[in-house]
């Protein structure tokens, strides 16, 4: 049995295409996420991170917590900005995830993430906007979207005298936090700031078109249990018809419900006459490690990231 099960981890180390030599993932934790496997295990994940990422205070950097955007006990968001902070940045929000009915901004008052994320925007010259939002089931769709609309109209208005540009605003979710930018991007009725008020949009493992498959528990608490709404809810449609450059990620351990939607994505928008959005299939990682990886030698994600938005210039 022990002899099958360590094959089964070889096979998955293999099933990537990155030998040891040449990844930038530690070899100790490439070995730990195939063991674990295409499974959301936010704690496994973190303990194995969470040694790579820096402790507060952090150096050379100022941050404004819990400010309000909205009337909502969540409505909050963190901003990091150099200590010595330069006019005209570009801004990156990043919209946590968490199953819809979970989720914070920082894991925990302790945790490195998302911090992590926000380091790394300050360090390669970007504002970093951290937002949560409102959960459900007590706030169904469409409370993310909106919730989005209201942290970019908040931005745009404040961001300036913090050094960041306006008119250079990034959105990135990951996993619900991206599903709640797909259907902020792809729904205009929210908006409330002239187009959208963003440059572009990165959707870390979201699902993009909700008929494809049966939905679980947690996004019916969201989306509702009427499969009849489920097309009028999905951001494919509009996604397709945006001129916004759009960045869609997931990962080779992620569920394959991730991995199936990011193919559908791709195939979807290389048939539009301005040609194929921006896709990234991560080697190694899974559905946490692509977020909490962030800020370390694995620069894998970040690297398309900051091509992404120099590509939008």
């Amino acid at each position: 049995m022990r002899a099958k099960w360590a094959l089964a981890v070889v096979a998955a180390v293999a099933a990537t295409g990155v030998s040891a030599a040449e990844s930038p993932m530690p070899a100790d934790i490439a070995k730990k996420l195939a063991e674990l496997g295409r499974v959301i295990d936010p704690e496994a994940t973190a303990k194995l991170y969470a040694p790579l990422q820096p402790t507060e205070p952090y150096f050379g950097v100022r941050i404004e917590r819990d400010l309000k955007y909205g009337p909502a006990a969540r409505n909050l968001l963190d901003i990091f900005m150099p200590q010595n902070v330069t006019s005209g940045r570009p801004v990156l929000i990043f919209v946590h995830g968490g199953a819809f009915i979970g989720g914070n901004k920082r894991r925990t008052p302790e945790s490195p993430f998302y911090d992590n994320i926000m380091l790394w925007a300050v360090k390669n010259g970007f504002i970093g906007v951290n937002m949560t939002y409102r959960l459900a089931p007590q706030f169904p769709w469409p409370a993310g979207a909106e919730d989005v609309a209201s942290a970019v109209e908040w931005v745009s208005k404040e961001i300036a005298e913090r050094g960041g540009d306006p008119q250079r605003i990034y959105l990135m979710g990951h996993s619900a936090g991206a599903m709640h930018v797909a259907s902020y991007v792809s729904h205009p009725e929210f908006y409330k700031v002239k187009n959208g008020g963003v440059r572009g949009a990165i959707m870390v493992s979201a699902l993009y078109d909700l008929t494809a498959a049966p939905l679980n528990d947690p996004e019916k608490a969201y989306f509702g249990g009427d499969a009849s709404h489920y097309a009028s809810e999905s951001s494919l449609p509009g996604l397709l018809k945006t001129t916004l450059p759009l960045m869609a990620v997931s990962s080779d351990l992620d569920l394959q419900g991730f991995v199936k939607q990011l193919e559908l994505f791709k195939e979807a928008t290389c048939k539009r006459p301005s040609g194929c959005a921006r896709t990234v299939m991560l080697p190694q990682h899974n559905h946490m490690s692509e977020v909490y990886s962030i800020n370390t030698a694995d620069t894998r994600l970040t690297d398309q990231i900051l091509e992404f938005v120099k590509a939008g210039k």
